[in-house]
């Protein structure tokens, strides 16, 4: 083979090498920036066939696919100040590649994660720790309302790197172990005030119930003797005028009356014995009553 022959090949192979490295192929899970001499000159975010200058252009390629981070454990101090031990697990995507690569440089996802979770630290102690926000609201289902505050915030944050954060959610939340039983102490101790205020409480509005109880029973009481002592005396004085006028109308069956209710209240008292002189006007009704002995 001549010499001009094996130049023509040589010319024809790195033709060759240089068309194929011109070629490269962006996968649906991911993008791409090419880059030449540092500089963005494309941005491939379709998957398909893509073209750069050999040796010259660089291609940098980026997951498309949502990524997860697990941040670290932190301490948060909510408004009733009993301290927790908080994590998160966040996901997130880059939604824009030129903005991720000129705000993290060659860092990448590594960075990323140092960032993102730089945003996520901050966020997390200034919701849980914010006024109102208290220990018992973490652990309740207001929670998903204070993930979902950490995560627009956070997501505010991230738009200058160029990420989307998709989901933020708290995972465990714990006491300090140190902090264990002084906090249960203090929640013991908060509970028994709080069940000695609504004894006291209690007994206060017992004793407004008896005191009202006791001046209805004693009103109710005194009203009830008072007419008893109005229709006892109306009473009385209907038997005295009914007693009056059969004693003027019949005197001497006034006194047969009378002597008659005499002996039905000695015979039928506890002590049922007389002694009494034959003669005595007591008797009078009762000997008369005597029936005569047939002869």
């Amino acid at each position: 083979m001549s010499m001009r022959s094996r130049i023509a090949v040589i010319i024809a192979a790195v033709i060759a090498v240089g068309g194929l490295m011109s070629l490269f192929i962006v996968d649906e899970r991911e993008k791409v920036l090419v880059l030449r001499f540092g500089q963005i000159k494309q941005v491939k975010t379709d998957p398909g066939l893509g073209f750069k200058i050999p040796w010259l252009d660089q291609v940098v390629r980026f997951d498309d696919r949502i990524l997860s981070l697990e941040t670290p454990v932190i301490e948060v101090t909510p408004a009733d100040d009993r301290r927790l031990e908080v994590d998160a697990f966040v996901m997130y995507r880059i939604a824009d590649i030129v903005k991720f690569r000129q705000a993290l440089g060659a860092g990448g996802e590594r960075e990323a994660s140092i960032q993102l979770n730089d945003i996520l630290d901050g966020q997390i102690r200034a919701v849980l720790g914010a006024d109102g926000v208290t220990s018992n609201a973490i652990l309740s289902p207001e929670r998903s309302r204070l993930m979902e505050l950490i995560r627009g915030e956070a997501q505010t944050r991230a738009k200058d790197l160029g990420l989307d954060v998709v989901d933020v959610r708290l995972r465990q939340t714990n006491l300090p172990e140190q902090n264990f039983d002084a906090t249960l102490q203090r929640m013991i101790a908060e509970r028994e005030r709080e069940a000695t205020d609504e004894r006291a409480r209690g007994r206060e509005a017992a004793q407004r119930v008896t005191a009202v109880a006791d001046r209805t029973y004693e009103e109710t009481l005194s009203a009830a003797k008072r007419d008893a002592l109005i229709i006892e005396g109306e009473a009385d004085a209907e038997r005295t005028r009914i007693l009056a006028n059969a004693f003027g109308a019949d005197p001497e069956f006034f006194d047969f009356y009378r002597s008659l209710a005499a002996y039905e209240a000695s015979i039928l008292g506890k002590n049922s014995t007389l002694v009494i002189r034959p003669d005595h006007e007591f008797l009078t009704y009762m000997k008369s009553a005597t029936p005569r002995v047939a002869e």
